[in-house]
């Protein structure tokens, strides 16, 4: 009898789990992206060119990418779920305040300490998943948590393209700043201690170790430079596809340009078919895969034609979120005790990704065209698909870092 109360209470605390780790990637991307889709907007209000407009996107992946470099240095000595709920909150607060900002410079300001407090999350969500979720369901916990990640980005994406149609840009980011407080005020209520976690102070010099292991190691620097690669044409692509379709032949209506992003739907899937089959099957075989249809996606992009410009958003989506998720769980997986390192590198390689990519991308668009810009991201993602050639070799009869540093 006891054996089965421990069972219930042990798949109720995975629902919580879940679900809080849902509502946390809900609302980390809801808020991150949500300028992606007003760049068009911000070129009007504020007088600046598309690939300026960018940095409103930029500004707030970047300030990830500066708050993960602190939080490898500092998050394993907070409590895990104190700190992404404090982070939630924090970030809600900063979203609100950007839409009352009329100086673009100051909004990028704004974007960026937003990004570095979302750090707070990013950094730990996956060690927090790999430490209190059975072995046997990590696969699926992680895929589940990008899920969320996914829907946050499409649905603020929609929200504001549609909501800035309507009043303005500075509505759309009131309404997701509100809507980011309370899933951070649900999340914070909800969210189960960890069990598997204690807050320790990780000297500075051993944190530099850690990482320095981590960034010498082919297997670790692969999936850091795949994660790169593939954020910044996901990115690329999202941040500048508007601007084709609101141009002619297409000349689609604003509200209509919105329906692109409904296509994270297919990141959903692509995020959970992934992490099912790497529960079964090698993600590092399967990562092959999901690089390769990647680019079967962008090369239909190519194609002037709606039809196949939607098809291939479509498989681009639900091939890159595949790839997001097998890389992540790899690292996760294999970073033993040095999971909040291996994991704050990760987001900081895919965030770097994500800014530098996605705003040197924007010069090409803007001084060579949409072809220039696609033949370009092509380059990135063969230099990806032969990095994930490796991967099979370098992780095949290789040992987690935990027995590493056992043996340390």
């Amino acid at each position: 009898m006891k054996e089965m109360n421990r069972s219930r209470e042990s798949v109720a605390r995975f629902r919580l789990i879940r679900n809080c780790m849902f509502l946390s990637g809900l609302s980390v991307f809801a808020q991150l992206y949500l300028f992606q889709p007003m760049l068009s907007e911000m070129c009007r209000n504020f007088g600046v060119s598309p690939a300026e407009s960018s940095l409103s996107v930029s500004a707030s992946t970047a300030g990830m990418a500066l708050g993960l470099i602190v939080m490898a240095f500092k998050a394993d000595s907070v409590s895990r779920e104190r700190l992404m709920g404090a982070s939630l909150l924090l970030s809600s607060l900063l979203t609100i305040m950007s839409a009352f900002i009329d100086n673009y410079s100051f909004l990028l300001v704004l974007n960026l300490l937003k990004g570095m407090v979302l750090a707070g999350v990013s950094s730990v969500a996956l060690a927090y998943l790999s430490e209190e979720v059975d072995k046997a369901m990590i696969g699926l916990a992680i895929s589940l948590y990008l899920s969320g990640n996914t829907l946050g980005g499409m649905s603020g994406r929609v929200a504001a393209t549609l909501m800035s149609g309507w009043g303005g840009w500075q509505s759309a980011v009131w309404l997701i700043g509100i809507v980011s407080l309370l899933l951070g005020g649900l999340f914070c209520w909800k969210i189960p201690a960890g069990k598997n976690f204690s807050a320790v102070s990780v000297p500075f010099r051993e944190k530099l170790r850690q990482m320095h292991f981590l960034l010498t190691r082919s297997t670790f620097l692969s999936m850091y430079l795949i994660a790169a690669l593939s954020m910044g044409i996901f990115v690329s692509i999202y941040n500048y596809l508007s601007f084709l379709l609101e141009a002619p032949p297409f000349s689609l209506p604003h509200h209509w340009v919105a329906l692109i992003f409904t296509m994270y739907v297919a990141g959903i899937i692509g995020s959970v078919v992934a992490g099912g089959l790497s529960d079964k099957y090698s993600p590092e075989m399967l990562l092959q895969g999901t690089l390769g249809l990647m680019g079967v996606g962008m090369a239909l992009l190519l194609w002037m034609q709606l039809w196949a410009i939607v098809l291939g958003l479509g498989l681009m989506t639900f091939a890159f979120f595949g790839t997001h998720t097998l890389a992540s769980r790899i690292v996760s997986v294999h970073a033993g005790q040095m999971k909040s390192s291996a994991t704050s590198i990760y987001w900081l390689f895919y965030y770097a990704g994500s800014s530098l990519v996605g705003s040197f991308s924007g010069i090409v668009l803007s001084h060579y065209g949409w072809g220039a810009f696609m033949e370009f991201l092509f380059v990135l993602l063969a230099v990806a698909w032969i990095i994930s050639l490796s991967v099979l070799w370098l992780f095949k009869g290789k040992k987690s870092v935990y027995v590493w540093i056992a043996r340390k």
